[in-house]
């Protein structure tokens, strides 16, 4: 797995106050569903762990996500909009409300209340948290 990637994911659990490091292993929740997920110390996924970003990464730089990019700073990759999700959950709304684009209300709906959720569990980082 890319460095990039696990530092992003070790940036999600030290950021989510659902997420908590036993011994080597971080535990948290899917943002979608609340399936028990885990991920290496080392930043490494385990099992269908993965990174979901909240506000999809394409939406950036457009009118229509303006005010939902304004809630990360303006940044994909900011730890507000990086959560821990199942692969099935982040695969299904990169499929569907992701894909829709931020131009249909539904899609802005979900992602709203996905970050909604995101910041609700929201923690200061630390490198020990």
């Amino acid at each position: 797995m890319r460095s990039a990637l696990r530092r992003r994911l070790l940036q999600a659990a030290r950021t989510d106050a659902l997420a908590a490091l036993d011994g080597d292993t971080w535990r948290s929740r899917c943002l979608h569903c609340r399936r028990a997920l885990a991920l290496r110390a080392d930043g490494e996924a385990l099992g269908t762990t993965s990174l979901e970003h909240v506000v999809p990464s394409a939406w950036f730089g457009r009118r229509a996500a303006a005010e939902l990019c304004a809630r990360v700073g303006f940044e994909p990759d900011d730890p507000r909009n990086l959560a821990l999700a199942c692969a099935s959950c982040n695969h299904g709304k990169g499929c569907t409300h992701d894909a829709r684009g931020p131009g249909d209300a539904r899609a802005r709906e979900v992602v709203a209340a996905l970050l909604d959720a995101r910041l609700a569990r929201w923690r200061e980082p630390s490198e020990t948290a």
